[in-house]
């Protein structure tokens, strides 16, 4: 289970607790940005209390997708074999995982998807609904992935599927940076299964999500998009 965190001091031991109990035999990396709550002091606590919490300590802000390819290099390293993205802030359900960890059986990578049959978001006000379900209709269209819920943030990896998804050119962040993901594994050829999940409004700490992260999703999808387009059309393999 990686964990990124930045200002998450409120979260990070519930959240850990949570996982824990949820999947007992599972390891949790929180990767903390130099948070300057003490979120990494936290972590670094609950670490020295359970042998399956590990801290990756990076030195500032570099983004939510940055965070998680340090996480995914050091999951690799370490020779786990399945992969799980979750946020901190309590909005993915650690009582859920069980259920990606089923369905990732018969799949490579799994997606927690509030937009499929099952799905649903709780106490998120209509904009935010707006801008997730927006942004997974629009780089579902134009990049022609069969994904319902494209964006969201809450993922199991088989390790090979990671190791197969070219992670080196990886250079997007935040909601784009899911995008990323899927479209790779769709154009890699591999499985991937939506299973329902319940998406709660964070209750403690900040939201992350900026206007710029927005504008970034958007141009870049809008790249992927017209850059495949042109390809099919020029007869070349895509990129």
């Amino acid at each position: 289970m990686i964990i990124p965190t930045y200002n998450e001091a409120e979260n990070i031991k519930p959240i850990v607790s949570r996982v824990r109990e949820s999947v007992p035999e599972a390891h949790v990396l929180i990767a903390d940005d130099n948070s300057p709550d003490g979120t990494g002091k936290i972590a670094d606590e609950l670490a020295a209390e359970d042998d399956h919490v590990h801290v990756l300590h990076r030195k500032g802000k570099e983004g939510l997708g940055a965070a998680y390819l340090a996480g995914f290099r050091w999951g690799v390293d370490e020779g786990y074999g399945v992969l799980v993205e979750m946020d901190a802030d309590g909005s993915h359900q650690p009582e859920e995982l069980p259920r990606l960890l089923t369905a990732l059986k018969g799949a490579d990578l799994v997606l927690g998807s509030r937009w499929v049959p099952g799905g649903r978001v709780v106490n998120w006000p209509k904009h935010r609904e707006f801008i997730s379900r927006g942004g997974s209709t629009y780089s579902r269209l134009l990049l022609g992935v069969d994904i319902r819920d494209v964006t969201g943030g809450f993922r199991a990896f088989r390790r090979e599927t990671l190791e197969g998804l070219g992670l080196d050119e990886v250079a997007s962040q935040g909601y784009c940076f899911q995008v990323d993901l899927a479209r790779r594994a769709v154009a890699a050829g591999y499985h991937v299964v939506e299973v329902p999940i319940t998406f709660v409004e964070r209750e403690r700490g900040d939201s992350k999500m900026s206007n710029d992260i927005i504008v970034e999703a958007l141009w870049r999808v809008t790249a992927w998009g017209v850059g495949s387009r042109a390809n099919k059309l020029m007869g070349r393999k895509p990129s």
